[in-house]
């Protein structure tokens, strides 16, 4: 079971230097990966500062050496291919090869694509993504690439340089659970990183039930062949060659009763999780309580 941190990037969370002094702070003190948000625009509450997430994400790259880290999650329909290939390519190289790759539909599709005047129903949104992870997982190759979708194209391109990681970085996909669907297209990738939200305000709260109910879900599309080729099927496990199938759980636990943490987060590894992400949120207090919890260390 690893253990990760995962900030917004807005509010509190916007200077790249203080979010690099977290990144640093929490490899420091053991902690495996190192996340954030990617949005543009924030729809709730008051206005809030944003940041673009790749610089912040450019700044935990140089400020570490060990850990992982990504987004979570790159709504990918909302970005240009070729473009999102070249940063995280550059991102993977410049960071030895720890870059991993969340992806999703977004957060709030009347904001994430509505606001630009671009679609907001979600099958569209949901066909442009799996497009445009098709896309990049072939430009990620340094093979030639001719993709013409119903959405997308690319007509004979070829990139290099390719990122460090090979055949590509880890794709983890988001998703909002009991929605089973994304889990499907989770199964053809590398992870899941599903948000269970508790309905009264909206907070994480994952549970040991839920998380083996994703597990026995992801594991049954996969059982049944709906997984990328040459993959073993097997979630939550090693599988030939090192590579592995993540469940990645975000929630919440205090610095200050490591024992209450340790059983919490053992129950969700027990359920077939393999990486556990303290969540933050941009509200007030918010990076100290992060940088509080981070010096603590992980949970288990």
């Amino acid at each position: 079971m690893r253990s990760g941190v995962c900030v917004p990037n807005i509010g509190e969370f916007v200077d790249p230097r203080r979010v690099a002094d977290l990144a640093r702070r929490a490899e420091n003190a053991g902690w495996d990966g190192f996340f954030a948000w990617d949005h543009v625009v924030f729809p709730y509450g008051p206005a809030l500062e944003v940041a673009d997430p790749w610089v912040l994400l450019t700044a935990v790259a140089l400020a570490t050496e060990r850990i992982r880290f990504g987004p979570l999650v790159t709504p990918v329909a909302r970005r240009r291919p070729g473009s999102l290939a070249r940063q995280t390519t550059s991102l993977d190289r410049l960071s030895g090869g720890r870059l991993v790759f969340g992806a999703g539909l977004g957060w709030t599709l009347p904001a994430e694509y509505g606001t630009w005047g671009e679609p907001v129903e979600p099958r569209e949104v949901a066909l442009r993504l799996d497009e445009g992870l098709a896309v990049l997982a072939g430009l990620w190759s340094g093979e030639r690439v001719d993709f013409r979708g119903e959405y997308l194209t690319a007509t004979d391109v070829t990139f290099r340089p390719t990122p460090a990681q090979r055949p590509r970085p880890p794709v983890w996909v988001g998703c909002n659970w009991p929605n089973r669907l994304p889990l499907r297209r989770a199964a053809r990738w590398d992870g899941v990183a599903p948000m269970i939200v508790n309905p009264r305000d909206g907070s994480a709260e994952p549970t040991a039930a839920a998380v083996a109910q994703i597990v026995a879900t992801v594991g049954e599309y996969r059982a049944a062949g709906d997984y990328r080729a040459g993959a073993e099927c097997r979630v939550g496990g090693e599988r030939p060659g090192g590579a592995e199938f993540d469940v990645v759980i975000t929630g919440r636990t205090g610095p200050d009763e490591p024992a209450a943490a340790r059983e919490t987060v053992e129950s969700i590894a027990a359920a077939g999780a393999t990486w556990w992400l303290e969540g933050f949120r941009p509200a007030p207090g918010e990076y100290d309580a992060a940088l509080r919890r981070i010096e603590a260390g992980p949970p288990v």
